[in-house]
């Protein structure tokens, strides 16, 4: 016991030695605080969810045919086709017609990207004049939504700093160096679902030519960072 003793006694000052002037995080003056920040931007990427079935027209158009008249339908709109045109799935109902012997339906399902509000509308509105009336939005999402949230972030930091500072002149001292800086829990980006998109005006989109310009409820993004800087 007492060589252990021994052994501690002489190793504790060779390790404080070993860094001389350095202080562990925990051990420096320090204030924390947590800036926000927060951004709204208007959507330019909206996504929607076309299904076209022909069941829904008692198998007297076909898929196919569905699939031409829409195509040019959203070509007379406006829409580049080979673009903004995707198909995403493509059923039927074969296994119940065996079991059941019923007609055999097909369906599929399509996604078309718009860039604003007026746009959008006039896809609901004009895809149903042809009897195409499963059009809903998916998503809504902006072109340069990368550089958007990097931004939030930095102005985040930046609100931490400036929170920080005029803290800590209260107390008549200043803040050094960033010892620490976390991005806290954030969502980050609203609305991401469908249940949370809100279209203002929606009730008039099969109005007048003069109510075609939805507005689209503004995508939020807000980030939260704690930070620690050096008190001095």
């Amino acid at each position: 016991m007492k060589k252990l003793l021994l052994i501690l006694a002489t190793l504790i000052p060779l390790i404080a030695l070993g860094q001389p002037g350095e202080k562990n995080f925990i051990d420096q003056n320090y204030i924390e605080v947590t800036g926000k920040s927060e951004m709204e931007i208007t959507p330019d990427r909206i996504y929607l969810r076309v299904i076209l079935n022909e069941k829904d027209t008692k198998n007297k158009v076909s898929v196919p045919e569905l699939e031409t008249q829409m195509v040019d339908k959203l070509k007379e709109i406006g829409i580049d086709v080979d673009k903004n045109l995707f198909i995403k799935d493509i059923t039927s109902n074969f296994k119940f017609y065996l079991l059941a012997k019923k007609d055999i339906f097909l369906s599929k399902e399509y996604q078309v990207v718009v860039t604003d509000g007026k746009t959008a509308s006039r896809v609901f509105v004009e895809l149903e004049k042809i009897g195409i009336s499963n059009v809903s939005i998916e998503k809504l999402d902006h072109s340069k939504m990368e550089e958007f949230r990097k931004e939030t972030k930095v102005n985040a930091i930046k609100s931490a700093k400036q929170k920080a500072e005029f803290l800590a002149i209260a107390v008549d001292q200043n803040i050094g160096k960033a010892l620490y800086i976390q991005e806290l829990d954030n969502f980050g980006q609203f609305p991401r679902t469908t249940n949370s998109i809100m279209i203002r005006g929606k009730s008039s989109m099969y109005g007048s030519k003069a109510e075609l310009d939805v507005d689209f409820e503004k995508i939020k993004i807000e980030y939260s960072i704690l930070c620690r800087f050096e008190l001095k």
